[in-house]
């Protein structure tokens, strides 16, 4: 070790990317403890992927190309000390995308903003400069022109809760801006103060670690908030009739168990006639319209309970709320509608896909912005989704990886569309549904199935078209050797034989 405390004070100097660094305190020592461990194995740090003995070789910068005699580049120079290792010239990229970078540390009543430059007192160290801002409108604006003066070619922020908006909008169109997913971006246990993340999000950024998060425009943010509000609505409505099939059962009425929609034409007018003080079953079963009145037996049985005026009373209040959010509703259907009046076409094509009708259009639209260009194909949209199974590999061994989190809102827009898309037994989704659900399980061809519509909904919105059906008999055509094989297995199976032969015209 004594050799090693020796190196590392005679080569101090020279290694400025390490010793120079203004990255903090700790990283400069755990820098010089691992080019000091590289030492004693026959490498340095910075060389450690292309395996450069420290011994034989002087570095008087972080990024270099090497030569059978020492070469030099814009960023450094190499020269070896007796023979060259290689026999080759080989090229060297530099970790550092952005020489300008900025990180943003959010919170509710403040922010931290980190610049990170190159150190005007020593070549390949950084400089960092950290200030902290409000987040009011004018403290956001003089965080902005503080990033423009230091000249910085990238910023970046995680999504931290909603506080990020306000200052994301302001920022966006003046400066190269990246929101990040803070799930991707945590630091080091032990050592997280809000200063750190500020700087880490800068190094991230300069280093190009990171991947931006799609942020569409305003027209269609607007448009996510109607349609998610929307579903917010629809589900509250959902609730109050079931609050009102909870007071029907203490009344003793077994109404909810004879129809399906207490809330319907027939049971609204049910409902309507015990409100008024009609008690005869018969009579109420009379009310029935369409196909209802084929229970009118079980609904004599059915409504034979006990309806007080407090009763009365609560139905009322349940129905009246019921009206109100579907006022409310249609009040949206209205406004979402004259948003996406110049996209009837795409709406149109996206409802030829199985399970797919002109709601779940507008959320996909809304969700996606409609633009296919975001996604460079129909596997990044899956991902971005979060219907394609995550990774999960150590050591040369695959594990079962879980969908990765991603658009809650699609994903379970696409749930339910998938569902509805399997009662259809002569389809393909159908039949694939079924012949991995006997491999794999429900569950994960449920997946596999929302999947598939994931890219059926890519290829509509990419090339403009309707959605082609393959057919049931889609998986018999693709390989009808390997169908032939198991028909002669199950036949053989019951001790029968199979001979084919070709049907003539």
């Amino acid at each position: 070790m004594g050799e090693i405390a020796a190196l590392i004070t005679s080569d101090r100097e020279k290694w400025g990317r390490t010793s120079r660094s203004a990255d903090g305190p700790a990283m400069r020592a755990s820098s010089f403890y691992r080019m000091a461990m590289g030492a004693d194995q026959g490498t340095t740090d910075c060389c450690q992927g292309i395996g450069i003995p420290l011994s034989g070789a002087r570095v008087s910068d972080s990024t270099f190309s090497l030569g059978p005699s020492g070469a030099s580049t814009e960023h450094g120079r190499i020269e070896w000390e007796g023979e060259s290792p290689m026999p080759r010239l080989q090229d060297v990229k530099d970790d550092v995308i952005y020489l300008r970078s900025a990180g943003v540390d959010l919170g509710k009543r403040f922010l931290l903003a980190c610049v990170r430059t190159p150190s005007e007192h020593r070549a390949g160290s950084w400089a960092l400069e950290t200030e902290r801002f409000g987040t009011t409108t004018v403290e956001v604006r003089r965080l902005l022109a503080w990033l423009v003066q230091r000249q910085v070619e990238v910023v970046v922020m995680e999504a931290t809760s909603d506080y990020w908006r306000g200052i994301y909008y302001l920022l966006q169109p003046h400066l190269n801006l990246m929101l990040v997913n803070p799930a991707h971006l945590k630091g080091i246990r032990g050592r997280k103060t809000d200063p750190n993340d500020a700087a880490f999000l800068a190094r991230a950024g300069a280093a190009g670690m990171v991947m931006a998060s799609f942020v569409p425009p305003r027209g269609i943010r607007e448009l996510r908030d109607l349609t998610r509000r929307r579903t917010e609505l629809v589900r509250a409505a959902g609730w109050e009739s079931q609050r009102l099939e909870k007071e029907l059962e203490d009344t003793g009425m077994k109404l909810s168990a004879v129809l399906s929609d207490v809330t319907g034409v027939s049971g609204r007018a049910i409902l309507e006639a015990l409100i008024c003080g009609e008690r005869d079953p018969a009579r109420l079963a009379d009310l029935t319209r369409g196909r209802a009145r084929n229970k009118i037996p079980a609904l004599v049985e059915a409504l034979d309970g006990e309806f007080t005026d407090h009763h009365a009373f609560m139905v009322r209040h349940y129905l009246d709320e019921i009206d109100r959010w579907k006022n409310v509703i249609a009040t949206f259907d209205a406004r979402i509608a004259t948003l996406l009046a110049d996209r009837e076409q795409d709406m149109v094509n996206l409802a030829t896909i199985p399970g797919i009708g002109r709601l779940g259009a507008e959320i996909i639209l809304a969700e996606t912005g409609g633009d296919m260009a975001q996604f460079a194909s129909a596997h990044h949209l899956a991902s971005w989704i979060g219907v394609c199974p995550g990774q999960n590999e150590s050591a040369g061994v695959s594990r079962s990886g879980r969908t990765r989190p991603g658009n809650s809102n699609l994903k379970r827009l696409l749930g339910i569309a998938a569902m509805v898309a399997l009662k259809s037994k002569d389809s393909y989704l159908g039949v694939f549904f079924r012949r991995l659900a006997a491999r794999r399980g429900g569950k994960r061809a449920l997946v596999a199935v929302m999947h598939k519509l994931v890219i059926a909904i890519w290829h509509v919105l990419h090339d403009k078209t309707v959605y082609r059906e393959l057919g049931p008999d889609h998986f018999t055509r693709r390989d009808p050797e390997r169908a032939m094989r198991r028909m002669l297995k199950e036949a053989n199976s019951l001790g029968l034989t199979v001979r084919f032969e070709p049907i003539t015209a």
